[in-house]
């Protein structure tokens, strides 16, 4: 009899379980594949769709190039929890080096100027991070924040009067990419270029992220103090996460000089670092994939609202205040609509399989 009991307990302990297993894989749905998958078919297909609209290929070349920033800021902030408002330093920096280089060298081949532009920004991400992050002390958050900021705001006024660089008019008539012979033009070519070499950055920072390395980032992230006692470095951790996000910054302001013909003081002042924040947030920060839908969107919008002659003079209170409204009250930003907090943060470890 006791046997029997225990038999149909068991039983229904079971069949209970059986909805309660069934309802927990239905909540975590993988959303992410689903998202990257559709993004890269859309990026594939946008030179065919556009076909003669060069305005609209030249624009979404530029939110390809934009989305390397957005990618460098995630890294920082989404991954590694470190509040950088200088993103923007190290992409204008790195513009500007290239730029010169071309002017003054004649020297403007992809094998020699990109690798150069990510060297630039590795070299300058990694002085910033040795002064604000490998001190004595653990750096607040804030103090990384304002030191960044107040870097990127010194690099503009300085550009600003210095005519070596063309002080406030910045540096026009950027030489042209090439690969020997072959000179990259505003374009389908522009535009492919710059697609594969995002598609690379995001398959590396993609990688990154599901490492041992990002494993640590994510427990840096979420608790960081019980991960330095449990004797983890963690801002050494942070300094080497920092310095390959302004890598990445760097790669991204070169493709922008050479595409756009010229770098100016605003590309690396707060005004960009901002939107490199914005384009993050809005899309859903720690999810890699979020930065580059939050710079389209953004990026769409700013054309789309700038070209509507009834709202010309007020298009960017507009479109401060649909931001504004997306992170106040979607803080996950839109992926946060669709995505599990487990799906964004990330799972690590083996799981004990259910049987």
């Amino acid at each position: 009899m006791l046997t029997e009991a225990g038999s149909g307990l068991g039983t229904a302990e079971s069949s209970a379980e059986k909805p309660r297993q069934a309802e927990r894989k239905r909540a975590f749905r993988r959303v992410l594949p689903i998202v990257e998958g559709v993004a890269l078919l859309l990026a594939l297909a946008a030179p065919i769709m556009l076909g003669e609209r060069t305005d609209l290929i030249t624009l979404f070349t530029n939110v390809l190039i934009l989305s390397l920033l957005a990618i460098s800021f995630d890294l920082c902030w989404g991954l590694s929890g470190i509040m950088s408002f200088g993103q923007a330093l190290f992409f204008g920096v790195a513009g500007y080096v290239i730029a010169l280089v071309g002017r003054d060298l004649g020297f403007s081949e992809l094998w020699g100027t990109l690798p150069l532009a990510m060297l630039v920004g590795l070299l300058l991400s990694g002085l910033f991070a040795a002064f604000l992050l490998l001190g004595r002390k653990p750096p607040t958050s804030i103090f990384v924040a304002l030191g960044t900021l107040t870097g990127s705001y010194a690099a503009e006024r300085l550009v600003s009067g210095w005519q070596y660089v063309g002080a406030g008019n910045g540096l026009s008539a950027v030489k042209l990419l090439k690969i020997g012979d072959y000179e990259f033009v505003e374009g389908t070519a522009f535009y492919s270029l710059a697609l594969a070499i995002l598609l690379l950055v995001y398959s590396g920072a993609r990688f990154l992220k599901q490492s041992q390395l990002g494993l640590v980032l994510a427990g840096m992230r979420q608790n960081e103090e019980r991960l330095a006692f449990f004797g983890y470095r963690v801002q050494l951790f942070k300094a080497l996460v920092f310095s390959l996000a302004g890598m990445v910054a760097g790669l991204g302001g070169a493709l922008y000089s050479y595409h756009q013909g010229f770098i100016g003081p605003g590309n690396m002042g707060p005004g960009l670092s901002t939107a490199a924040v914005i384009y993050c947030l809005f899309g859903g920060s720690g999810t890699l994939i979020g930065p580059i839908l939050g710079t389209a969107v953004v990026e769409i919008l700013t054309y789309v609202l700038a070209d509507q002659a009834a709202i010309k003079a007020i298009w960017p209170v507009i479109l401060g205040l649909v931001l504004l409204v997306v992170v106040m009250f979607q803080p996950k930003g839109i992926l946060g609509l669709f995505m599990s907090d487990r799906e964004r943060i990330g799972s690590y470890g083996r799981r004990r399989r259910d049987g």
